[in-house]
């Protein structure tokens, strides 16, 4: 068995091993298996109240089955150590745009959460004819060398960004817009027990990121799954809780699934175009803003973590890039039917890269974990984000390491550069970063002269970027 694992996986010729892409599978779900619970918290604002609440068990189910065909598909045809899952900051965008419409109005919520499937399973025609014709992988290719070389290096930050914040030592500030964790406002007025409990998170996650540093200086294997079960046992320990699962909702949730969730894409088409030209042209719209957002956040992801890998071509680009796209266009198909926002490939991969994951079987064994969430809701609760948070915060110091690869010397290069880096964690986008990059590249490159043919494409991905900055609120 373990010889046919690795011969169709190709596990000792990426050199890897069959125990280390596991450890990378189980990685990978770990760091991205908030998800399950996070998309349709986001798809419906939070609330499961009347329709809403149809909706949130209907999108928890085909959340977790498109992570499962999603990723499956990169472990079986494109072969590659990726996951895919509902793309965050989508969902958001998907309730802003047709959910929220209908509760403002008063109209039917179920019907807005339709017409949104009938728009994102347009946008994943479109990505599928784009990778059908090889356009995709142009697109990507066709990106200036300073801005392949940043975009890693921007994920990283941004995935950073995602633990820091997801585990509270980055909160807000109505001032200064951010600020580190407040321990003192934390502890003040309280018994030790309950300062402890207050506090851990944050003291558990940035123990556990040195945990991580140390272990790997010293080149022990799984350092990071290591640290995600030993974090995970110790919060438990130390404020006197247990993990729950919730059962009863199983039953439920695959009702409203197959009532009102799967195909209800379809039933969307009946009523989308209803309002004559303003409701088409709106539809063209929110189509390509759809499609926009998701293929450069493919993109990017897929750099970054191909980078990470340390799988990418001799000339910069990763390698089988044209399966990974085909992956991802056929899992936002999937998804739309099925009954939940876009699908895209996900930055967390890259916490099962850092863990040793090089071939197909490390998104074999995520996808097993995401399955497993069908019927126990959630298997995701169980590990909390001070976990998972110095999984993400350690990948984003080995991701920086790209950014030292880009000219600095020509500030051409290093204003895109810059600012695809900067603007990734800052407006919580990856492709807003490409987005800014890519306008600064071209607008750079016009006025000093040293505009070329190779960059009519770049050209092409900031005017449509400015058109959907001026034309999209997201």
């Amino acid at each position: 068995m373990k010889e046919k694992l690795d011969k169709f996986f190709k596990i000792s010729e990426r050199g890897s091993t069959v125990k280390t892409e596991i450890v990378a599978g189980l990685t990978t779900f770990f760091a991205m298996a908030y998800i399950v619970v996070t998309n349709p918290n986001q798809i419906t604002s939070f609330s499961t109240i009347g329709s809403l609440g149809d909706i949130w068990n209907a999108v928890y189910v085909a959340s977790i089955l498109v992570a499962v065909l999603g990723t499956l598909l990169y472990a079986f045809y494109a072969k590659l150590p990726f996951a895919q899952a509902c793309g965050m900051g989508l969902n958001s965008f998907f309730f802003v745009s047709f959910i929220l419409p209908a509760l403002l109005s008063g109209g039917d919520v179920i019907e807005g959460y339709r017409e949104g499937l009938a728009i994102i399973l347009l946008s994943g025609i479109v990505f599928l004819v784009l990778s059908l014709t090889g356009a995709r992988v142009y697109i990507a290719k066709a990106l200036p060398d300073c801005l392949k070389k940043a975009i890693p290096a921007g994920i990283g930050l941004f995935i950073a960004f995602i633990g820091f914040k997801n585990v509270g030592i980055i909160q807000a500030n109505m001032y200064t817009f951010v600020q580190l964790f407040d321990f003192h406002g934390a502890v003040e007025g309280k018994e030790f027990f309950d300062a402890w409990c207050a506090i851990a998170p944050v003291v558990l996650s940035l123990l556990g990121l040195f945990a991580i540093a140390v272990l790997d200086k010293k080149n022990v294997k799984g350092s990071v799954i290591i640290t995600i079960v030993a974090v995970t046992v110790l919060y438990y320990l130390t404020t006197w809780q247990l993990p729950s699962f919730d059962l009863g909702q199983i039953g439920e949730s695959f009702k409203d699934f197959g009532e009102i969730g799967i195909f209800g894409a379809f039933q969307g088409f009946g009523t989308l175009f209803a309002g004559g030209v303003t409701a088409i042209i709106n539809a063209i719209v929110l189509t390509i803003t759809f499609a926009l957002v998701d293929m450069f956040d493919t993109i990017g992801t897929l750099y970054g973590t191909a980078s990470q890998a340390d799988m990418l071509d001799e000339n910069g680009d990763p390698v089988d890039v044209e399966k990974a796209m085909a992956c991802d266009s056929i899992a936002t198909v999937g998804g739309a039917v099925l009954g939940t926002s876009t699908c895209t490939t996900f930055v967390e991969s890259a916490a099962g890269v850092a863990a040793g994951g090089r071939t197909g079987l490390t998104s074999l064994v995520t996808a097993a974990c995401f399955f497993l969430c069908l019927f126990l809701t959630p298997v995701a609760a169980i590990v909390p984000s001070c976990a998972t948070a110095p999984a993400l915060i350690y990948v984003g110091v080995l991701m920086l390491k790209n950014f030292a690869k880009v000219d600095m010397s020509d500030i051409a290069q290093a204003v895109p550069a810059f600012l695809a880096l900067i603007m990734m964690p800052l407006t919580y986008s990856i492709s807003n970063g490409i987005a800014v990059g890519a306008i600064a590249y071209t607008l750079i490159t016009l006025f000093t002269g040293k505009y070329t043919k190779k960059d009519i494409v770049v050209t092409i991905i900031a005017i449509l970027f400015t058109l959907r900055f001026f034309l999209v609120t997201m």
